[in-house]
């Protein structure tokens, strides 16, 4: 398996990209979706990034265009073009591309005042408008006026008095290509006319009446020649389409690229995404970043930033805590955007183009090789060191889990220094403590913790930087009733180092806590503050009006005086 798939595989890009692909008008759209690879290229992404949004511009102001499910005639074309005659439905199939194609063209002369990437897309839709008015008109008129008498001749006859009391039905219908009526087999004798048909039961015979037996053989006359106009027309309309063959199938690319444009476009509105800032060195920086596959009136937004001041984040926190979906949305949306697809972030979050995203989350054990969950993410590891560069984005789920954990810490700890060594940009998670004390006192690797609450037993599923995660055992054991003294007794059995740790890290909470509030109390003053600027100044804008009103009716009060004065 390819390696590249499998870490995308792990991201869930293949259910975003089923997504994309259900928002797809044509068949062929959507299987190009579910075929989308992430580019490394920078300028590659820019390009496809910024048709996709002017696609999202031009459906925000205009609405999206049509694309009619438009069928792949690419194959029908070729045979055309090599002399083949081609069948009615796929004529018909032809035209309606074509009618798609000059609407497509119709519906961007429509979008006026705006110059866009995907102009080039849209002049280059080629139709043939004389060549789809002949295959849709060609109408079988001689046939129709020939069926239309004789039902005229034999409405007349069942309607009338005379004949309805020897039909067995008021009705016409068909026998062997002929107009008949179905007549009680006792008054057979009583309808001049040819016997085509008689009812299982005996009891109908179905009669042609002289009066129609000469147009019924104008029609079957009419339908001889009519086959063989038939052929004539299909075979001037296919070498039609032959020669336009070229200049229709290149059309119909440019449908189906446009429609996966638009496709990601509507996406990106259903997911409320943006345009990040997309660069090539290394740094992330996503705000209120949301996990597409986490439906957005649930999911929490976190701040996930890498790259900048630090190349490795160590997520730490309780199980159930969020700290998986924080390093899948930090894959994820980093694939999305290598994919050319806007992302559900704030605006202004920026994303890095990696040569690689190399991920090992989840259980991925090889029942092939019959390894352990351990052996499984250590081979995984390994594949991963060995691709890992300065352009990598390595994304780990717990490290070093699965074995001792005095051996799992090392081990991760030195797994983290020989990527770092490698230059790629690292986000990791784990349980280990002795990690926590790595990321406070290295440079370069920044603590990252989702927060839990202790009183209500529950994870925020905020994503704090800068902040390790509180292991909070001891605390939700004593919130659920645990006796004080088996509280004690393991506080007393955890070692030294571990203690010392946890102790900074509360008085970190702690003192993230105390600015929390802080800022709060700041955010409220100036929240009121700018209220009362905002009454002040609406309160002096009302006494500027009514001052200026004043002077209005003394001006007028003055002029009135004046003109009194004059006139006596």
């Amino acid at each position: 398996m390819d390696t590249t798939n499998r870490d995308y595989r792990v991201l869930e890009l293949g259910k975003v990209l089923e997504m994309l692909a259900a928002k797809c008008s044509c068949a062929d759209t959507a299987a190009e979706a579910l075929r989308i690879q992430p580019q490394t290229d920078l300028n590659k992404v820019h390009e496809m990034l910024l048709q996709t949004a002017d696609a999202h511009m031009l459906a925000g102001r205009f609405g999206t265009p049509g694309f009619g499910g438009a069928p792949n005639i690419s194959n029908a074309l070729r045979r055309a073009q090599s002399g083949a005659v081609l069948s009615m439905e796929e004529l018909l199939r032809v035209a309606s591309v074509m009618r798609t194609i000059r609407t497509l063209r119709e519906w961007r002369s429509h979008c006026e005042g705006v110059s866009t990437s995907l102009d080039g897309l849209f002049m280059t839709l080629a139709s043939n408008n004389r060549l789809e008015e002949k295959i849709v008109t060609s109408i079988r008129r001689k046939i129709k006026n020939a069926e239309i008498r004789v039902r005229e001749q034999l409405d007349k006859m069942i309607r009338s008095a005379t004949y309805q009391k020897y039909l067995q039905e008021t009705l016409v219908t068909m026998r062997d290509g002929r107009f008949v009526v179905p007549v009680k087999a006792e008054y057979r004798s009583q309808v001049a006319g040819l016997v085509h048909d008689t009812s299982s039961s005996g009891a109908t015979v179905f009669i042609e009446p002289m009066g129609v037996v000469e147009t019924n053989n104008d029609i079957k006359l009419l339908k001889g020649r009519e086959q063989e106009e038939i052929e004539r027309i299909l075979t001037a309309l296919s070498g039609e389409c032959g020669d336009n063959a070229d200049m229709l199938i290149a059309s119909y690319q440019n449908l189906i690229e446009l429609d996966l444009l638009f496709a990601k476009a509507n996406l990106a509105y259903d997911m409320d995404c943006s345009l990040p800032v997309v660069t090539a060195d290394g740094v992330i920086d996503l705000k209120k970043a949301r996990h597409p596959l986490i439906h957005k009136k649930k999911v929490v937004p976190s701040d996930i930033r890498l790259g900048g001041e630090f190349d490795t984040l160590m997520i730490t926190g309780p199980n159930t805590g969020g700290k998986t979906v924080t390093l899948k949305t930090l894959g994820l949306l980093t694939a999305m955007t290598m994919c050319g697809m806007m992302i559900p972030a704030g605006a202004n979050s920026r994303i890095s183009v990696f040569e690689n995203i190399l991920a090992d989350i989840g259980d991925e054990q090889s029942i092939e090789q019959s390894l352990s969950t351990f052996s499984a993410h250590m081979t995984n590891i390994i594949r991963i060191i060995g691709m890992a560069g300065e352009h990598s984005l390595v994304l780990l789920d717990e490290l070093g889990a699965g074995t001792d954990p005095i051996e799992g810490a090392a081990l991760a700890e030195s797994i983290i220094e020989t990527l770092r060594s490698k230059g790629a940009k690292i986000a990791a998670t784990t349980h280990y403590a002795e990690l926590k004390s790595y990321a406070l006192t290295t440079s370069g690797v920044e603590n990252g913790s989702c927060e839990f609450d202790v009183e209500t037993l529950r994870p925020t599923y905020k994503l704090l930087i800068g902040l390790p995660g509180r292991s909070n055992a001891f605390a939700i054991c004593s919130h659920l009733g645990m006796p004080d003294e088996v509280v004690e007794r393991a506080q007393n059995l955890v070692s030294g180092e571990n203690t010392r740790v946890e102790d900074v890290v509360a008085q970190l909470d702690s003192s993230r806590q105390e600015m929390e509030r802080r800022l709060e109390e700041a955010e409220k003053i100036r929240s009121e503050s700018e209220a009362l600027k905002a009454e002040m100044l609406d309160k002096e804008r009302r006494l500027e009006e009514e001052k200026r009103k004043e002077i209005q009716n003394a001006r007028r009060e003055a002029e009135r005086i004046v003109s009194q004065a004059r006139a006596e």
